[in-house]
């Protein structure tokens, strides 16, 4: 899925701004008829989660009606034209006009419509139902029976089964787009190395399969290699670039695709697509990036902030990219679901290392529901793929984070969704996040594994000897099992900003940053490690219950507005000390 672009032959306009909504708690809007329009409208900002602009509704998942109104800027007849959603949380009905165009589930990825012949050049009306309610065959789950075995559930309200607040509505941006009804309609670019010189494999799909002459030019430092093939429905070239510019976090190097269609000699569409030439692979105990040993320091974190919650707000990407680059940081994980394509863009442009993440987070795996957590699972990992395909940031696929495997129907899950993953992405390892450990049966097939633990924390809490005694433990017998490398993808502390303890004490900064740094002394002995995550960049909102205060996971070496606590000092030290 390629990201609209505007040029010479295409036209995209975001469509995001002032909108009105109208929330449903009894669910009578379509009876009434407001997917023709409604009156009686509060405005709200899109994007941006309702929960964060009115008070009142904070903890309101329910149904929510938002409308807009919008004119055609032009008429052009060889164009197809398309509504894209970035993402809406949490399922979503759209009208145009008054005409049902479709539906989409799941939040966080985007999805679009074909509104060719849909549209009015006087205006029209685009109205979307909202369903953020939690149930158990959603994904990811909410409002799921507790069963004693699951002995890491505990009751939240909103009861989600995650550890992040539920935030609903229109997140990022909606644009109408044209693009040439023959023109391009995907890219797939991979890239491999050959001795000095890299190669870059471009497939590129058309919306028709009439014939046409496809140009590629690829730019980099030096003169533009360009390369010519004839195509109808799609058509496939490997550029060869001698001496290549290798992107890596340290030399983030990109190279500017352009792809051009022609029909007798007139250019008819374009598309200009950023490349990063790089590999990756897991080698025995190492991850490797252009074949070289790479070691992951860095975070996972949320797209929170007050006031927009999880709406897109691109300065809040500068700043939280910049936060983790002054900390020292080389990678991220996408926890607990896809960030936003402008997030993905920027960390090719600076370097960054990124685990993607579905948004699987909190799965279990008992009946009723289970083929339905699968198929939506099975089309996250799809559209996942699809989305960030060509983004060299990418180093791999997390397939879920925290799932409770301990059940038989989980490895054959996990099993399904791994294949599926391989067959639409050879080149990337995948991964699943667990905190189960050892009994994590998906670890047998996966290509690397990823642990959180919270030895010190959540279990014996104040005692860090004893706690880095058990994760050292712990991190030899699941090498032992499986031989594999690892990365410990979340660690950390609950810190109240301002709070000190002459001796480091529970939810004192002082806490904080001796865990970190104990736990990362630990991960330094095991050469099988590969990298460090810290949970978290950010203090973030939560559910309320009895160990959030006032609603706030507070293990942010950050708080929540962006001021750092005694443990970013600290690791931004460990973080600038020579590499493993």
């Amino acid at each position: 899925m390629l990201y609209p672009q505007s040029n010479r032959f295409r036209q995209c306009f975001d469509l995001s701004g002032f909108w009105e909504i109208r929330f449903d708690p009894e669910n009578a809007g379509e009876a009434q008829g407001w997917s023709a329009g409604f009156r009686d409208g509060r405005p709200i900002a899109v994007p941006a989660s309702w929960n964060e602009q009115f008070a009142e509704l904070r903890d309101y998942l329910g149904a929510a009606w938002y409308q807009t109104r919008f004119e055609l800027p032009a008429r052009i007849e060889s164009h197809k034209h398309f509504l894209r959603f970035g993402s809406v949380n949490y399922l979503a009905d759209v009208w145009l006009n008054g005409v049902w165009l479709g539906r989409h589930e799941g939040g966080h990825l985007p999805f679009e419509f074909d509104v060719t012949g849909k549209l009015r050049f006087d205006g029209n009306l685009l109205v979307v139902r909202v369903d953020g309610s939690l149930a158990p065959d959603r994904v990811p789950p909410g409002n799921v029976p507790r069963d004693p075995l699951d002995r890491f559930v505990e009751f939240n309200y909103p009861d989600g089964s995650f550890d992040f607040f539920p935030y609903c509505g229109i997140h990022r941006p909606v644009l109408l787009y044209s693009t040439h009804r023959a023109g391009i309609s995907d890219l797939t670019v991979t890239t491999d190395i050959e001795g000095d010189a890299g190669l870059v494999q471009v497939q590129v799909a058309r919306a028709e399969t009439s014939s046409a002459r496809a140009r590629l030019t690829l730019q980099g430092r030096g003169d533009p290699l360009a390369a010519e093939v004839e195509i109808e429905a799609g058509a496939e070239v490997v550029l060869r670039i001698p001496h290549a510019d290798l992107w890596s976090p340290g030399s983030p190097h990109l190279y500017q695709l352009t792809v051009e269609l022609e029909n007798e000699g007139q250019v008819f569409d374009r598309y200009t697509l950023p490349v990063g030439i790089r590999t990756v692979k897991v080698d025995g105990d190492r991850l490797l990036l252009n074949d070289q040993p790479i070691y992951l320091k860095g975070f996972g974190r949320h797209e929170d902030f007050p006031v927009v919650g999880r709406g897109f707000l691109p300065a809040l990407i500068v700043k939280d990219s910049a936060l983790m680059q002054w900390v020292g940081a080389n990678s991220f994980r996408t926890t607990h679901y896809p960030y936003s394509e402008q997030m993905m863009d920027l960390a090719d442009r600076l370097g960054f290392l990124v685990i993607d993440e579905t948004p699987a987070v909190g799965l279990f795996f008992d009946e009723p529901g289970l083929d339905r957590r699968l198929q939506l699972c099975r089309q996250y990992t799809q559209e996942l793929i699809a989305r960030d395909k060509n983004h060299p940031s990418v180093i791999a696929w997390s397939l879920a984070n925290e799932p409770h495997s301990w059940r038989p129907a989980a490895k054959p899950f996990f099993q399904d969704l791994y294949d599926l993953a391989r067959s639409l992405d050879t080149a990337r390892p995948i991964t699943v996040v667990t905190h189960v450990g050892v009994e994590e049966e998906a670890f047998e097939f996966v290509d690397f594994m990823c642990l959180n633990r919270y030895y010190g924390w959540y279990t014996d809490p104040g005692d860090l000897d004893l706690g880095c005694q058990k994760l050292s433990a712990e991190l030899d017998a699941l090498y032992a099992k499986y031989h594999k490398p690892l990365i410990l993808t979340e660690f950390g502390a609950d810190t109240i900003p301002g709070c000190h303890a002459e001796q480091p004490e529970m939810f004192s900064e002082e806490y904080q940053a001796e865990m970190l740094t104990r736990y990362i002394e630990v991960l330094r002995t095991k050469p099988f490690v590969v990298g460090e995550h810290v949970w978290n960049l950010c203090d973030f909102k939560t559910g309320q219950s009895t160990r959030r205060v006032g609603g706030f996971n507070l293990k942010g070496i950050f708080t929540r507005d962006r001021k750092p606590k005694l443990a970013a000092h600290k690791l931004r030290e460990l973080w600038h000390r020579p590499e493993k």
